[in-house]
């Protein structure tokens, strides 16, 4: 008993106070309190209303158009399932490599991608339209745009070949050689100096590459010269060198192929024939040329053989498809200095004179333009005749 128990008056005792007490432990009521706050969110989570799961929202007030603002509705064309799904990509690009078939350099060269790799698609608007000064009864429309064709009892490598009659004839008299500078259309400069500089009997032979390859054929064909189509065929070591986007392949079908081919023939018009670009591999084959050179007597047109493959079946199968053939009988700047395409074109000379006629080969090279347009200006009065190339296979015919 405490001393303010025995000085406190008798019956006015207060109650003793007593300490508050909580009915739990701490840690239970922090459990408790969490348990609250979860099943509070839980049951917002269920019954709220949010579409928008707790992301941000701003609202603003959005008032209607007045009369002079509305626009009137779109028409809508519809066209073929098809052409819904996957319309063709114009404008598109993509770079690529190209590797020159006899000195190994690499160039990159940005090119349209318009069926570059994707052949199971048409082109449909991105198709290339008919250039001026081809015959548009030499062309029909098919995949990816218009291709050359025979009509009419007329021919594209007769109707586009290069030279008069009258020169023609001279020709078959006397030692002719013909020309051709392969590698044409990528590197608009280099094209356009090889058009310009180099006497119009030398044929050109461009790739299907390039942003715009058909200004360039028109340019050519302008400046009177012959022009081919130079075809990307598989080398034996494809695809570490790769001639570019739908190379034909050995191993390929004879639809894929052709379709293939189609592509590269729709790029430009107006030539008299195809040649290889590069293709060592693809050009060996008898099973991978017969359809290619069969389809290029349908058409009308000629083959050429660059010469850079010693086991080529091109002649072998041009004369059983009857069509004109030639084959190069050397690169001229295999060794692009000027001695040794001096030396080159003296080669020509000679066997011009021992044969007839005799064929060679060139790049673009401003060392090769340079001693062939020198070389080309002295070359009658040595009693030869510059000519293009389907004169060259008029006279193979012929001997």
């Amino acid at each position: 008993m405490s001393s303010d128990d025995l000085s406190a008056p008798l019956g006015q005792t207060e109650p003793r106070k007593r300490r508050f007490r909580l009915p739990v432990s701490p840690p239970q009521a922090i459990a408790a309190v969490l348990g609250v706050v979860l099943l509070g969110f839980l049951g917002f989570a269920i019954f709220g209303n949010d579409p928008m799961g707790g992301e941000p929202v701003a609202r603003i007030a959005l008032k209607p158009p007045a009369p002079s603002e509305e626009k009137p509705p779109v028409e809508v064309k519809r066209g073929p399932a098809k052409a819904a799904e996957k319309a063709p990509e114009v404008g598109g690009q993509k770079t690529i490599t190209i590797i020159d078939g006899s000195s190994g350099a690499r160039r990159d060269v940005v090119v349209s991608s318009d069926g570059a790799e994707n052949a199971s698609e048409p082109a449909g608007s991105a198709a290339v339209p008919v250039m001026a000064g081809s015959n548009p009864k030499l062309l029909e429309k098919a995949r990816y745009g218009m291709v050359p064709i025979a009509a009419d009892g007329m021919k594209p490598v007769s109707a586009y070949a290069a030279g008069s009659d009258a020169e023609r004839a001279r020709a078959m008299k006397i030692p002719s050689i013909a020309i051709v500078i392969g590698g044409l259309g990528v590197g608009a400069a280099k094209t356009t100096e090889a058009i310009m500089k180099l006497p119009a009997a030398v044929t050109l032979a461009f790739t299907p590459y390039g942003s715009d390859p058909g200004k360039l054929v028109e340019r050519a064909r302008a400046q009177r010269h012959e022009v081919l189509l130079q075809v990307p065929m598989e080398p034996f070591d494809y695809p570490d060198n790769d001639p570019g986007p739908q190379t034909l392949l050995a191993t390929a079908s004879a639809e894929q192929n052709l379709d293939r081919l189609l592509w590269h023939m729709s790029r430009f018009q107006g030539y008299v024939g195809l040649a290889n670009f590069m293709g060592a591999r693809f050009v060996a084959a008898d099973s991978a040329m017969q359809p290619v050179l069969r389809d290029a007597a349908k058409r009308g047109l000629a083959y050429f053989d660059d010469g850079t493959a010693p086991r080529s079946v091109g002649q072998a199968v041009a004369e059983g498809t009857a069509v004109p053939f030639a084959r190069a009988d050397l690169g001229i700047d295999t060794s692009p200095t000027s001695a040794d395409i001096d030396k080159a074109l003296a080669r020509l000379e000679s066997l011009a004179r021992e044969r007839g006629y005799a064929v060679g080969t060139a790049s673009a090279l401003p060392i090769s333009i340079e001693r062939i347009a020198a070389w080309a200006k002295t070359l009658e009065s040595r009693g030869v005749m510059l000519v293009p190339l389907t004169t060259a296979m008029l006279k193979s015919k012929s001997g």
